[in-house]
Formats: C-alpha cells, sequence, structure tokens
C-alpha cells in the first residue's frame, strides 16, 4: 500500500497535463504584467514595481472559465490581492513585531482559503494572497505608501480587466453562462482553512528563526504543499515545488550574474510569466522554475539586495516551508481518517 502511494506520488511530480488553450492564458498574462511595469520604468518608480506585479497577479484567475465568469473572478481576486498588498504595508509602517506579522499573515492565508473555496476560485487557494502581504511587510513604508499601493496596484488591476475584456470581445464576446453556485462551508473546506493556517503559521515562525530575511518565502511554500483537497495531492504539490524552486535558483543565478539593465529584467520577467502560465496548469514542478527566477528578478528589482543572499534564502525558506507543509498535510490527513 504504501508503496502504490508513494508511485502515485511520483507519477503525479512528473506527469504533464495536456494543453488546453494554455498560450492565450500566457498571452494575457504576459501583457497585463508587461505594461504597468514599463510604465513604471518610463517614470523610473521601479521601487514600485511590486504592488504593479501582484496588481497583475489578478490576470492569473479564471484561466479557461468563461469570459465573464473569469472578469468576477478577476474582480474579486483583483480586491483581495488589494487589500492584502495594504495588510503587508500597514505591517511594515507600524513596525509590527516579526512573530506578530507571522500570525496575521496566518490568519489571512486561512480566511483567504477559505474564502477561494467557497467562491470555487482557479488557481484555488490563498497562495498568491499570502505572497502579496509577506512581501509587502518585508519592504520599508511610509504613509505614502499605502497611497501608492492603491494607485498603483488598484491601477493594474483595472488594465487585467480591461485586457481580459479585450481579449474576450476578440474571441467570441462576453457571452453570459450561468454563475458558479457557491460551495457549502463543510467539513473539506474547515480542514483546508485550518491545516493552511497552522502550516502559514509554523513554517513562518521557523524561517524567521532559522533564517530570518525573507521568511515570508517558508510561508508561501508551506501554503502551496498544503494547497491540494488530499494528501496525495498536497505530497505531490511540495515536491513540484521544491525540485521546481531548486532548479530555477540555478536559471536566476545565471540571470542575476549578469546584471542586466532594467529593461532587460522587465522583458525576461515578462517572457517567464508566459512561461509560467504555459505549465502551471500542467505541471506545477516546470512552472516554478519560471516562477522562482520572476520572483527573485521582480524583488531585485523594486528593492536591490546581494544576489547570494537572494539565492540562498530562496533555497532555505523554501525547504523550511515545504518540510513544514508536508508534515502539517500529513498529520491532518492522519486526524481526518481517525475522525
Amino acid at each position: 500500500m504504501a508503496e502504490a502511494s508513494r508511485g502515485r506520488v511520483w507519477t503525479g511530480v512528473l506527469r504533464i497535463g495536456p494543453h488546453q488553450g494554455d498560450h492565450r492564458v500566457a498571452l494575457r498574462a504576459a501583457v497585463s504584467v508587461a505594461v504597468p511595469l514599463l510604465i513604471l520604468l518610463l517614470i523610473d518608480r521601479l521601487d514600485l514595481s511590486v504592488y504593479a506585479s501582484f496588481g497583475a497577479f489578478a490576470a492569473l484567475y479564471g484561466r479557461q472559465d468563461p469570459a465573464r465568469v473569469r472578469l468576477r473572478m478577476q474582480t474579486t481576486a483583483g480586491v483581495v490581492l488589494l487589500a492584502c498588498m495594504l495588510i503587508g504595508t500597514t505591517l511594515s509602517l507600524v513596525s509590527t513585531p516579526p512573530l506578530l506579522a507571522v500570525a496575521v499573515i496566518a490568519v489571512v492565508a486561512a480566511a483567504v482559503t477559505l474564502f477561494a473555496y467557497r467562491a470555487q476560485w482557479h488557481p484555488p487557494g490563498a497562495l498568491f494572497a499570502v505572497f502579496a502581504v509577506g512581501a509587502c511587510a518585508s519592504f520599508p513604508a511610509t504613509p505614502l505608501s499605502l497611497a501608492e499601493v492603491l494607485v498603483v496596484g488598484a491601477t493594474s488591476v483595472a488594465w487585467c480587466l480591461l485586457v481580459t475584456v479585450v481579449f474576450a470581445l476578440a474571441r467570441r464576446g462576453l457571452r453570459s453562462p450561468r454563475s458558479k453556485p457557491r460551495l457549502a462551508i463543510g467539513p473539506v473546506a474547515w480542514e483546508m482553512t485550518a491545516t493552511v493556517g497552522v502550516a502559514a503559521l509554523l513554517a513562518g515562525v521557523a524561517g524567521l528563526l532559522l533564517v530570518g530575511t525573507h521568511w515570508y518565502w517558508a510561508v508561501v511554500g508551506a501554503v502551496a504543499a498544503v494547497g491540494g483537497a488530499h494528501v496525495t495531492a498536497r505530497l505531490i504539490r511540495g515536491a513540484q515545488r521544491l525540485t521546481g524552486t531548486l532548479l530555477g535558483v540555478l536559471v536566476a543565478a545565471g540571470l542575476l550574474a549578469l546584471h542586466l539593465p532594467a529593461w532587460a529584467v522587465i522583458l525576461i520577467a515578462v517572457a517567464l510569466q508566459a512561461g509560467a502560465e504555459l505549465f502551471v496548469g500542467r505541471n506545477y514542478g516546470i512552472a516554478m522554475v519560471f516562477i522562482t527566477p520572476l520572483a527573485l528578478l521582480m524583488v531585485s528589482l523594486a528593492s536591490p539586495t546581494p544576489p547570494e543572499l537572494l539565492l540562498r534564502d530562496r533555497v532555505l525558506e523554501t525547504v523550511i516551508g515545504v518540510a513544514v507543509g508536508t508534515v502539517v498535510a500529513v498529520a491532518s490527513a492522519t486526524l481526518r481518517r481517525r475522525h
């Protein structure tokens, strides 16, 4: 039985799903992220690129849903991402103690997980929301930063929605299908919510105590590792996150060593975003090979950091996050079976 279970995990880790119009999703995502970043480059405000990037994450929702459903989902996700950026910026502004910041992010992770389950978000879960809170909490902030989040983040979300509308009209128009029925909040939803919250809290504390810098990457890794509805899916996700991150760090090391100008970094980031969207629905591990250098390039663009520190922290915090997430996922599955 154990061998069969391990076989299912490794088969899942290596399996690549079929191509289902992913090139259209990749093109929408690339356009959504490229324009805000290029505008910030032109006005010499790349320090705000993190806010624009997280706003552009709204374009990643409702990948294959009908246009109207996708537009509603992206609007809701955009509002949630904007709220998460404001929460993270506020944590930085008031100099929140790191342990308290970890607790706040864990609460956000649990709440967004429950909301995403009921609203049937695709991609599901709180991964982008947690990333937004943690990243914004780690950057220095002033009272003006809150206004910058609102202006840059909201503008980026609005641009994503416009891109969605234009692409939809260019293809088949904005048809009006039935809305997805909201799922009832039952035992599965509560178990997922509790698992994500506990994993986020423990990973954040572990990342903070063991490494210290970029501890929110451990939280993101843990949330990714417990993102599935059952333990096999969670183990697959964790293994893909770890292996993809390690390979992606090698790619990032090569790119960071080139010391590219800002415009070249933006073009590469757009290409990486498109590559991630080509595979994220087919094999999460391959997508992480694109996502990891993308995340590191965007951090270095917004706040120049020694490359060796970025690369080290990405590996260590991911290992911590995936390890904690895997332990929590197995413990949660064990408790569920007993009850």
